[in-house]
């Protein structure tokens, strides 16, 4: 199988699998597409390279947190676009912003407890897990080039969720009026 097409795939059926425990816990809207905007979607591009790298230097010893902290960037941009997008979107690097409070380590307490207020740690807890049950289940040799892609990918994924997660916590629905 082609890579770009298997890790299409694997996006997917990530994607699917946390949307399908995200709506069976009422975080996010039981049908119909996500809330998102193109501001925070876009957003990861410039966020990505940066995570990516320290999230790599994490996977080994605490995998749950190196994919986990993507779900919490994408809920602290949802927050954000809240609160004053045309201010914030003007700002280099807000997950290395987010990372510098306390170090990598310490940002998920930063989000849950200094920026969003809402105590959300065991849902992001098992939506990592089941990015790495699926990362497991693909039997990817451990650092190589597929490895790096499905990490890539999956963090990616946890982003997107995070944040359609926060808007809906914000009582957006996007749904045009």
């Amino acid at each position: 199988m082609e890579t770009t097409e298997y890790l299409r795939r694997y996006e997917e059926n990530l994607k699917q699998n946390l949307l399908q425990y995200l709506r069976g816990q009422q975080l996010l809207p039981a049908s119909g597409p996500i809330p998102a905007t193109p501001d925070i979607t876009d957003r990861w591009e410039t966020l990505a390279e940066s995570y990516v790298t320290d999230g790599v230097r994490e996977v080994a010893k605490y995998p749950l947190c190196a994919l986990g902290w993507a779900m919490y960037l994408g809920l602290a941009m949802a927050k954000y676009w809240d609160d004053g997008w045309e201010v914030y979107s003007k700002h280099p690097n807000l997950y290395e912003h987010l990372r510098d409070v306390r170090g990598f380590d310490q940002m998920d307490e930063v989000v849950r407890f200094d920026l969003l207020k809402w105590d959300c740690e065991e849902v992001v807890r098992s939506c990592s897990q089941m990015a790495l049950d699926m990362i497991r289940h693909e039997q990817i040799e451990p650092a190589s080039p597929t490895a790096y892609y499905v990490y890539a990918r999956s963090v990616k994924v946890l982003y997107q969720m995070g944040a359609a997660m926060g808007l809906t916590h914000l009582g957006y629905n996007m749904i045009r009026q």
